[in-house]
This record gives structure tokens, sequence and C-alpha cells, in this order.
């Protein structure tokens, strides 16, 4: 009597749905903690005894942690895979909030925790690209990064919802613990990755780096300039005579419109994508030219400013993923690692930097500063489109 052999059966493939659904949810539970933070400013700030200065310190931190750990990051789903490195992700988020609502009783303790929890993002982050490119076809990829960019906001939408709903009935540590809890209800719907997708992520492959840096060093300029229009936004038009609830509501209307912009980008993407990068060029353009109108005194120019720098200066990190991961299909964490720590180099500097520069002389010439650096970044980004066509697989 033969004997019977019993092989082990392979993982179910994932689909083109679950794995959008799981880059979406992923991305929300690594990035909600420094959204939560800024949601509830003001009741931690109370408790903390921080001014909105120390807010700025405690978001630069946790951006420049997770710009250090981002190369790191893309070399650990390279050789691993996604599955565990996001699923490590979303614990670490989910234990950085309960570290915030357990032991955050100063400023340098909150920063501590959200520092050491920033990992977190990075790794997040990469296993959603590498999951996306490996079972999104590809003439749907760009639609597919829109929708996990798009997620951005909505961590910021559920941040301010815990207001209300939780900060101010139960406390703000409560909704720290709330918010753990959701993000870690993310891990159920992490897909199991096929041996053989693991397998072939150990494969070297050859990166562009030299053209990758260069976006990197474009996204650096655009993410400064994007973060620093969302911290300081209220604050230079309440200098200029305009009434917080206005300048809120255009800051609103301008996330509205960058989410449908991320998801319209990607779409289109999809049926030009040899002019994804171009195509970021011209919305950092167009950025430009809404930051310098926030220069310019009164409403119209303010909400033209806001829709424009906001709503379309800071549409691109999915176009930029999806172009990079294009061109790295081997290869795509450790490819976006290296342009996504620009990303978060970005959300370290610009608050810092242009916060500095309106503390000397004033908004109006931070602005025009935050315009020109977007203005590079167009520039830089065209030359790294140059140099990315030099290494596409085709060639």
């Amino acid at each position: 009597m033969a004997k019977l052999r019993i092989f082990p059966q392979p993982s179910t493939p994932t689909s083109a749905y679950r794995a959008s659904t799981f880059a979406l949810t992923t991305t929300i539970a690594v990035s909600i903690p420094i959204f939560l933070v800024g949601g509830l400013a003001v009741q931690i700030g109370d408790e903390l005894a921080f001014s909105p200065a120390g807010l700025g310190l405690a978001v630069s931190a946790y951006f420049g942690a997770s710009a250090l750990a981002s190369i790191p990051a893309g070399r650990l789903v390279e050789r691993y895979g996604p599955t565990p490195i996001s699923r490590a992700g979303i614990v670490l988020a989910a234990t950085s909030l309960l570290g915030v609502a357990a032991f955050a009783d100063t400023l340098w303790s909150l920063i501590a925790i959200l520092a050491l929890g920033a990992g977190a993002n990075a790794m997040g982050q990469l296993a959603s690209n590498t999951t996306l490119s490996r079972h999104v076809p590809p003439h749907r990829q760009g639609l597919s990064f829109g929708i996990k960019q798009a997620a951005i906001p909505v961590a910021t939408l559920l941040s301010g919802a815990a207001v209300p709903a939780i900060a101010l009935t139960l406390g703000w540590r409560w909704a720290f613990v709330f918010m753990a809890a959701l993000a870690a209800s993310a891990l159920l719907l992490v897909p199991a990755e096929a041996a053989t997708a693991r397998h072939s992520a150990t494969k070297p492959a050859k990166r562009a780096t030299g053209a990758l840096i260069v976006v990197g060093v474009a996204a650096t300029l655009a993410a400064a300039s994007a973060n620093a229009l969302g911290t300081f936004l209220v604050d230079s038009a309440v200098a200029r005579g305009i009434s917080p609830g206005p300048a809120g509501l255009s800051l609103t209307l301008g996330s509205a419109v960058c989410v449908v912009a991320r998801l319209l980008g990607g779409w289109l993407a999809d049926r030009r994508p040899d002019r994804t990068i171009a195509v970021i060029a011209g919305l950092l353009l167009t950025g430009a030219a809404g930051l310098a109108l926030l220069a310019v005194p009164g409403s119209v120019p303010l909400v033209a400013g806001v829709v424009l720098g906001f709503g379309f200066g800071w549409s691109w990190p999915g176009l930029m993923n999806f172009a990079v991961v294009r061109l790295h299909p081997r290869a795509p964490a450790a490819a976006t690692s290296i342009t996504q720590t620009g990303v978060y180099a970005g959300g370290c500097v610009g608050p810092l930097a242009l916060g500095s520069l309106a503390t000397t002389t004033n908004y109006p010439t931070m602005w025009f500063a935050a315009a020109g650096a977007m203005l590079a970044s167009a520039g830089a980004m065209l030359l790294g489109s140059h140099l990315l066509r030099r290494h596409s697989p085709a060639s």
C-alpha cells in the first residue's frame, strides 16, 4: 500500500480588495498616535502644562524618529515579509497609545513614548506598500495607493471625533485607551502572506538609490511646507485679523479636497503611469502658488491658498509611492523606505524651521519661504523622474 504524502497547502491568495483594505486600516492604526496627540492637544497641554511650542517639539520628535526608523523598517519588510512586520507595527502603535494613557505625566515623558512608538508608522506604511505591490494588479495600483494615503486624513478625522465623544466626557487618557483597542483590531485584517511571496522578497534587487535620494529630498521640502500649513494656518489667520472659526473651516475644506485629490490622482495614474512624477511636480507647483496666496491678507486668498496649498500641495504621497514601487517591483519596501524617510524628515524639520522663521520675521515671510521650498521640490521631483526613468525595468 502506497504511503500517502501530505504536502503543506499554500496560503489563500490575497485579493486586491483585501490588500487595499489591509493597507488602509494598517496605515490608520500605525499613524493614529501622533494625530490623536494633536487632536487632544488642549486637554493634554492643560494637564501636562506645555505650550504650543511643546506640541511642535513632540510632533517633530515623532517624525524625526520615524525618519530614523524608515530604512531599517524597509529592510525588515524585505527580509521577513509584510505580514509579521505589519503586525509588529500595529502592536507597537497600540502599545504606544496605552503608554501615553498610563505613563505620560510630563511633556518629556510624552515625547519619549511617542518617539519609541514612531517605528510603528514606518513599519506599517512600508509593509502596506509591499502588500499593494504584490497583490493589486499593476493597472489598479495607482488608485490603491491613493486609497492608502487617504488614511491619513481619516486618522485626523478620528482624532477630532475623539474630543467630544470621549475626551470631554471620560477624559483624554480614555481616548487613548479606546484608540489603542481600535488600532489593535486592525490585526484581524492583516492577510497571511504566501510562502513564495516571502521567499521572493529576499532576492536581491538593484535600486536606483541616487534617484531615490533626489526624490526623497523633494519629498522633504514638500512635506516640510505642507506640515507647516497644517500647524500654523489658524494662528497665522488670527494674526491677520481673521477669526479662528473661518480659518479652521478653510483647513477642513482643504483636507476634504486633499482626500479627493489623492483618490482622483491615483485613478488617473493608472491610466498614464509613465507621467506620474510629472503630475506630482504639477501638484507641487499648484501648492506653491497656494502657499504664496496665504501671505496675502483677506478671507478669499486664505481659502484659495488652503485649497491649493493643502488640497493639492499635499496630495502627492500616494503618487510618489506608486511611481517608486512601479520601478522597483522586487524591492518595494526598501525603495519606498528611502523616499518615505524624506517625508518624515519634512514633518520633523518643517514646523521647527518655518516656525522659527515666523517668530523672527512674520508669517507672510514664512509663507513665501514655504512656497519657495515647495517650488524647489517640484524641480527636484522632475530631476528625480528623469533619473528614475534611466533605471526603469524596461531598460
